[in-house]
């Protein structure tokens, strides 16, 4: 009985000694992101964005095949990085269809579909829709891209899963445009990026 009773204090004591760990770490992480707003709540991410003219983090993020693909194996190449929450909404889908009927236009370029999806329901999606000139990866246990790039949702409803931008890499590893897109249901700028990766 007196074992109980200590275990079930000990249990207790470490859960209030935790929480305001984590209250001050989720605070800061929103302090300091960016502010989107998403399915009309405004939610903010887990930190700044990359910004223009630094080199792009290097991260690793898996492939259809579980294995793991760093961002500097494309190091020589120009790379757009399409980063959406997920397939399961219309607007994810179609950024990943947009990039991928455009993508063949782009010479030296690779595009990248990055989500917090299972690589088993990327491969699937681009497999039935038949897209073949984009390379979808997932981050769903990357966290140096999360750090890296402070695209992860902080708060709000889809809390957890990445927020809407894109990135353009030239062949040198910099940063050479960005678009955070402010309402998370909107498509991104596509124009925009094409043209920024065509000038590099």
């Amino acid at each position: 009985m007196k074992t109980t009773k200590f275990i079930l204090c000990m249990g207790a004591l470490l859960t209030l000694n935790l929480a305001p760990i984590h209250a001050i770490a989720g605070n800061a992480g929103i302090e300091n992101g960016e502010t989107v707003i998403c399915r009309g709540q405004e939610s903010h991410t887990s930190g700044p964005m990359v910004q223009i003219g630094v080199d792009a983090p290097d991260f690793q993020a898996t492939n259809a095949e579980m294995k793991e693909v760093s961002l500097s194996s494309f190091k020589g190449k120009r790379v757009i990085l399409n980063i959406f929450p997920s397939l399961d909404t219309p607007t994810c889908a179609m950024s990943v269809r947009q990039f991928n009927a455009r993508a063949s236009e782009l010479e030296n370029t690779v595009v990248l579909c990055i989500s917090m999806d299972l690589p088993f329901a990327q491969s699937r999606f681009c497999t039935v829709e038949g897209l073949e000139n984009v390379i979808p990866l997932s981050v769903f246990r990357s966290h140096d891209f999360v750090q890296g790039y402070g695209i992860q949702l902080a708060d709000g409803p889809l809390r957890g899963l990445t927020a809407r931008a894109v990135i353009v890499i030239n062949e040198n590893g910099k940063v050479r445009y960005t678009q955070l897109v402010k309402e998370v249901s909107n498509e991104p700028n596509y124009e925009a990026a094409l043209q920024a990766a065509n000038k590099l």
